[in-house]
């Protein structure tokens, strides 16, 4: 039978003060082996008056139990629940931990630069695949068999048609696509084999295409030159050789003038030059492959590596450096405060409205 009273019971409860001992002493009172159990088991031996008023004081005492129980147990979870919550609190007035900020590759700011000065001067951006046939790499530009171009030693050939050695492909397809007026970008990877101080065999360019009626070689020249001294921050001074493209005709190679400070090349003067770029105008046998008339259109184009533009922006003497992944040197590059006060610089439309003006054609 029970010997204790309701107010023994509730003490007992009452000193728990984890779920493990609460659960223990649940057992303790209402497992198989535990006091109420055998106490209801008990009843059978007695008579069924003694039976009925012990099972009614069983049968209460075990309610008002288990009731204080059950609120134990919510009050000692809660309790474990906000130690826990304590325990991993966080401390909001703590300094949070310091994220080293990204920044962009200095060819990748460059080529964003480059493309940017363009697109203000009314240029489109047109892309091509990296993987050509030989007749829109070569062909198709005047670039006949036999040429040293399409030997092996300089151009990376593929089962099925090579890896652009240029950009100037994009041109093709967009004058056979698209009706003149054109006026249009092609910046990308190009692939050639070749490896030194100033090569390397995967390197970026630019190139630009202008189809119009208008379209000259004083217009080429005042865009080229506007485009170099928005890229540079500064007047600079151009001299224009005449070479030999096949895609282009009449065609020049562009340097830039510059002076020498401490080993340091210093984009001022025109005491040395430094060749930059090759431009011309579009020859006519491309003109007519792409089924452009020559008599009412011309074009002229030109092309540039980007890496040679980052050299010389941040006065880099080997180009390896760019792809070999050191942390440092290349945050140290990518300058913000330069990024900031190019984007900054205002626009001089006065300049563009000669530019723009082929939009209108």
């Amino acid at each position: 039978m029970i010997f204790h009273s309701l107010d023994h019971y509730l003490e007992s409860i009452k000193k728990i003060n984890t779920l493990e001992d609460l659960q223990e002493l649940r057992q303790k009172y209402f497992g198989k082996q535990g006091e109420f159990t055998q106490a209801l088991k008990a009843l059978s031996g007695l008579t069924s008056e003694k039976r009925k008023e012990e099972g009614e004081k069983i049968h209460f005492l075990k309610k008002m139990i288990l009731e204080v129980l059950g609120k134990k147990e919510d009050d000692l979870r809660e309790f474990a629940l906000n130690a826990q919550l304590l325990k991993e609190r966080v401390d909001v007035t703590l300094p949070g931990i310091s994220v080293q900020k990204g920044f962009f590759h200095p060819i990748n700011e460059v080529l964003w630069d480059v493309v940017k000065i363009f697109q203000q001067m009314g240029f489109s951006w047109m892309d091509g695949p990296e993987i050509e046939t030989t007749f829109y790499n070569f062909d198709a530009l005047n670039v006949t068999e036999g040429h040293p171009a399409r030997a092996e030693q300089d151009t990376f050939y593929l089962p099925k048609g090579v890896l652009r050695t240029q950009t100037s492909p994009v041109q093709i397809r967009t004058m056979e696509q698209n009706r003149p007026p054109l006026k249009m970008i092609s910046p990308g990877r190009v692939y050639r084999s070749d490896h030194d101080q100033t090569h390397t065999p995967m390197f970026h360019q630019i190139e630009g295409l202008v189809v119009s009626r208008e379209a000259n070689m004083a217009e080429l020249k005042g865009v080229l030159q506007m485009f170099l001294e928005r890229f540079f921050l500064k007047p600079i001074s151009l001299r224009f050789r005449p070479s030999f493209f096949p895609f282009t005709e009449p065609s020049c190679e562009v340097d830039i003038g510059y002076r020498k400070e401490g080993g340091e090349i210093i984009l001022d003067g025109d005491s040395h030059w430094l060749e930059i770029l090759g431009c011309g105008m579009v020859h006519q046998k491309i003109l007519m492959r792409c089924d452009i008339c020559p008599k009412t259109y011309q074009g002229y184009a030109f092309g540039m590596g980007l890496e040679r533009l980052t050299m010389l922006r941040y006065g880099v003497q080997d180009i390896r450096e760019f792809y070999k992944n050191h942390q440092t040197w290349l945050s140290n590059l990518s300058v913000q405060n330069f990024l900031n006060t190019f984007l900054s610089q205002k626009i001089n439309n006065e300049n563009l409205d000669c530019i723009q003006e082929q939009d209108k054609i």
